[in-house]
């Protein structure tokens, strides 16, 4: 079995995934595993306050293992400003519930880099689909943050991106996208010339390290 870090998708019976919830987050529940965070796409400023509470409120459930994604996005029709404020808030909230951010970027890293020294972020730090380039994602290795490949890994430019960095700073992910979270692994693992259930193991235990969930003995 393969955790699959980050999905928009119904988690089946017994599948290792955290699903993401950007909304109506009432309707999370004790079976599975969630992250849940304000999007940048959907902020507005007439509701994201209000959501904010209903987060707030539903995140100290301990099925809820992470805040997010949310985080920066210059090329949607959110108002930047807000996005930041929004943000800020939940780097914040994190911190005070212990528990890691699962961050969306597009074209606001040194906004994204600032808010969260600016904040005081202790919690661990995953950039879920990354698409950069190999200096970027050396940067935030650098930082101590982590990153999570999804349907990208297909293309061969992620694969060489992959194997230059450690296994330990990793997650694999199939985000909104139809395909199997067991061919992004396969993918990887030959990448990476090792066997898929060795690269698995590792996951798992960078799950564990940051969530304190060993998802190979939760669902057994």
């Amino acid at each position: 079995m393969f955790l699959n870090f980050h999905t928009h998708h119904a988690i089946e019976k017994d599948s290792r995934a955290i699903q993401n919830v950007y909304n109506h987050f009432e309707r999370i529940s004790n079976v599975g595993k969630y992250s849940i965070g304000l999007h940048s796409w959907y902020l507005k400023e007439e509701t994201w306050k209000a959501e904010m509470v209903t987060l707030k409120e539903c995140s100290i459930n301990k099925s809820v293992l992470a805040i997010g994604e949310c985080g920066l996005d210059k090329v949607c029709k959110s108002d930047f400003t807000l996005q930041q404020v929004a943000f800020a808030e939940q780097i914040i909230w994190a911190n005070l519930i212990n528990k890691p951010l699962i961050i969306h970027c597009v074209r606001a890293w040194e906004e994204v880099f600032y808010l969260l020294k600016k904040s005081y972020n202790q919690m661990p730090v995953i950039f879920h689909g990354f698409t950069g380039k190999l200096t970027l994602a050396q940067q935030i290795i650098d930082k101590g943050y982590y990153l999570s490949f999804g349907r990208a890994l297909l293309h061969n430019r992620y694969q060489q991106l992959l194997a230059t960095l450690p296994l330990n700073r990793v997650f694999f992910e199939t985000d909104d996208f139809d395909i199997s979270i067991e061919t992004i692994y396969q993918t990887a693992a030959t990448a990476l010339q090792i066997d898929i259930n060795s690269l698995s193991l590792q996951i798992n235990t960078n799950a564990t390290d940051i969530f304190g969930v060993n998802f190979l003995e939760e669902y057994d």
